[in-house]
């Protein structure tokens, strides 16, 4: 269902975006699809971490926000995107976990101005995503059992929306895992 030859307006149309649950696998999809495609792939949370990494005001903010397994600021996600997607010399984008909320969706639409062509929902058990973040040893400070839970219950209950209204607007692409 990916096809290489969409048209893009430079620095505006995302191409994909990802919308799954932590450990789901779309970091390791979205390697392959970034390879087979030439997207300049862009992770919501490497963009957050390496802000976090920078000691910046925002960062903090982050931190703190993403330790407590809760979702940072619409706005602060969105301008870190738009600034990478500013930056890139590519017009195809992968966008990689966003959006995961509603409002994470129309504040992305209103700044960036437009919606991605299509999204890809990855669709994984709850265990298997907790196996997943458990064992894949990155030293993030979210990948502990609590926090996990956590961002597993605020996953399900402000992504469905998310969801629902790509898949309406015949975007969606699950992918089951």
């Amino acid at each position: 269902f990916l096809h290489p030859t969409f048209t893009w307006k430079p620095f505006v149309t995302p191409g994909f975006d990802t919308v799954c649950g932590p450990g789901s696998g779309k970091g390791t999809q979205c390697i392959k699809i970034v390879e087979t495609f030439g997207f300049a792939h862009l992770s919501a949370g490497d963009l957050l971490r390496r802000e976090i990494a920078s000691k910046s005001a925002d960062g903090a903010m982050i931190l703190n926000t993403i330790k407590e397994g809760k979702i940072v600021p619409s706005q602060v996600t969105v301008k870190l995107i738009q600034k990478e997607m500013e930056l890139s010399d590519n017009h195809k984008f992968l966008i990689d976990g966003f959006p995961r909320t509603e409002e994470n969706r129309v504040s992305f639409e209103r700044i960036i101005g437009v919606e991605p062509n299509v999204v890809l929902f990855f669709d994984c058990p709850e265990e298997e995503m907790v196996k997943r973040v458990l064992n894949r040893n990155e030293g993030r400070v979210d990948d502990n059992l609590e926090t996990i839970k956590k961002r597993l219950t605020v996953f399900e209950a402000l992504s469905l929306p998310v969801i629902n209204y790509y898949s309406e607007k015949g975007k969606l692409y699950t992918v089951y895992i």
